[in-house]
């Protein structure tokens, strides 16, 4: 990957506090985050459940906006943003859940057009073009008009990623893409997801338990409590 890309910071997060509820019943649920993560990283939050790692990547993907301290996103300021500037931020990033929210009455190349339409400057016939060709990519060529209920779960994943990353997103956030999959399944996943975004030169911000696929990572990032406790390179780099 050019240095170029390697020493621009694509997330930048200082002194980062957050806060669920009002008066009495208002509880810290991130308390003095700092973390960088370079463009092209590939970054796994670990962590117990509660611990404030899904918090932590819906801030950083624009889904709520961020209390106290400074969060930047690609260079914008993400701390009390209003909605029209997290909507700007969200059009930058690529989700991929644990569940792979596909519109069950939309066929895959369906699923995969309809993200692609958001973005008003790319014409319909390279939307058709880019649909098809991303999912000749994940491997499902053969499968462009089936329904997700005809798809395995795998599969499904394999669409939610494509949707994800056809429209070539700077920054991909991952929250247990996993957690439904069989070991098989969930490797082929985080491989693809791992060797799209290397093409693309994208960022990637993983939450997960699955301590199966934490090979992939450049960095791994533990949360406690609502803490980072420590920061590692992955012993095994794949990449």
């Amino acid at each position: 990957m050019p240095n170029s890309l390697i020493m621009f910071t694509a997330i930048s997060i200082r002194n980062l506090d957050h806060y669920f509820g009002n008066g009495s019943l208002r509880k810290q649920v991130l308390c003095n985050i700092n973390l960088e993560i370079n463009q092209g990283e590939i970054v796994i939050l670990t962590g117990p459940s509660g611990s404030g790692k899904t918090t932590l990547l819906t801030l950083v993907g624009g889904l709520r906006s961020a209390q106290c301290g400074s969060l930047q996103v690609l260079g914008q300021e993400l701390c009390s943003a209003d909605a029209e500037k997290l909507v700007q931020a969200r059009r930058n990033n690529g989700y991929i859940f644990q569940s792979h929210n596909l519109h069950g009455s939309l066929t895959a190349l369906q699923n995969i057009k309809m993200g692609l339409e958001l973005h008003q400057h790319i014409e319909l016939e390279e939307i058709e073009t880019r649909a098809v060709q991303i999912l000749e990519q994940v491997g499902l060529g053969n499968h462009l008009h089936y329904y997700p209920n005809q798809l395995s779960g795998g599969q499904k994943q394999r669409v939610a990623i494509a949707r994800a990353l056809v429209s070539h997103p700077q920054i991909v956030l991952a929250d247990e893409p996993t957690a439904a999959l069989d070991s098989q399944s969930g490797r082929d996943v985080v491989n693809l997801m791992q060797k799209l975004a290397q093409e693309q030169g994208c960022t990637i911000l993983m939450v997960t338990h699955d301590n199966r696929i934490l090979d992939i990572a450049d960095r791994i990032v533990n949360m406690e409590d609502g803490k980072l406790v420590n920061s590692q390179k992955s012993l095994v780099i794949s990449h």
